[in-house]
C-alpha cells in the first residue's frame, strides 16, 4: 500500500462528511431535521440512510455538524459592519428564514446540558464565545457612554442572550412573535444609559 493511498482515502471521505453536512444543513434549514429529512440527505448525497452514519458517530454528532456549518454560514454571510448587539436584528432574520434549523438549534440546545451529550461541548463553547463577543462590544458602548454602565458587560451580554433565545422559542411556537423587534426593544430599554 502506498503512503498516499490512504491519504486519498481519506480525503475522500473528508470530502463525502462534509458533502453530507453541507446537504443536511440544506435540507435541515427548510424541510426540518425529522421524519423524513435524513432519507432525504441520503438520497441527495447518492447513500443509503445508514451510510450516513460510516461517517458520523451517531444522529447527533450529525446534528451538530450541522449547528456548526449554520454558525459558519451565518458568519461568512454577516456584514462586515454588523457585530455585537447591531448583529442581532440580521441574525433573528435569518433565523426566522431557516426554521427546521432554528427548531433543531432550540430541541439540541435543550437536550444538551448532560456532559456526556455528543452536543455539550458544541453549546457550551458557542455560549462563551457569545457572551465574550457580545461583552466586548457592550464594554466599547459602555465606554463610549452608549449603554448603561451600572450593570456588568458581561451580565447584560447573558441576559440579551437569554432573551433572544426565549424569544426564539416563543416564535417557534407562534410566528407573529416578531424576535428581531423584541430583541430592539430589550436592547433601548435594558442598555439604555441611565438618565441624569
Amino acid at each position: 500500500m502506498s503512503p498516499s493511498k490512504p491519504r486519498g482515502q481519506y480525503a475522500k471521505g473528508a470530502e463525502r462528511r462534509e458533502q453530507i453536512i453541507q446537504t443536511a444543513t440544506d435540507v435541515f434549514a427548510t424541510e426540518g431535521f425529522e421524519r423524513t429529512a435524513l432519507k432525504r440527505v441520503a438520497e441527495l448525497v447518492g447513500v443509503k440512510e445508514a451510510t450516513l452514519f460510516h461517517y458520523f458517530s451517531g444522529k447527533q454528532e450529525l446534528l451538530t455538524a450541522v449547528l456548526a456549518e449554520r454558525d459558519r454560514r451565518s458568519r461568512e454571510t454577516g456584514s462586515l459592519d454588523e457585530s455585537g448587539l447591531a448583529a442581532l436584528a440580521s441574525v433573528a432574520e435569518r433565523n426566522t428564514n431557516e426554521p427546521g434549523l432554528t427548531t433543531l438549534y432550540a430541541v439540541a440546545s435543550a437536550t444538551a446540558n448532560d456532559p456526556d451529550h455528543a452536543s455539550h461541548g458544541y453549546f457550551q463553547d458557542r455560549y462563551a464565545r457569545l457572551v465574550e463577543e457580545l461583552a466586548l462590544d457592550i464594554r466599547r458602548r459602555q465606554d463610549a457612554g452608549e449603554v448603561r454602565a451600572d450593570a456588568g458587560a458581561e451580565s447584560l451580554a447573558r441576559l440579551v442572550i437569554a432573551a433572544f433565545d426565549g424569544l426564539q422559542l416563543q416564535w417557534l411556537y407562534d410566528k407573529k412573535v416578531d424576535m428581531a423587534g423584541g430583541l430592539a426593544e430589550l436592547v433601548d430599554v435594558l442598555l439604555a444609559p441611565a438618565r441624569r
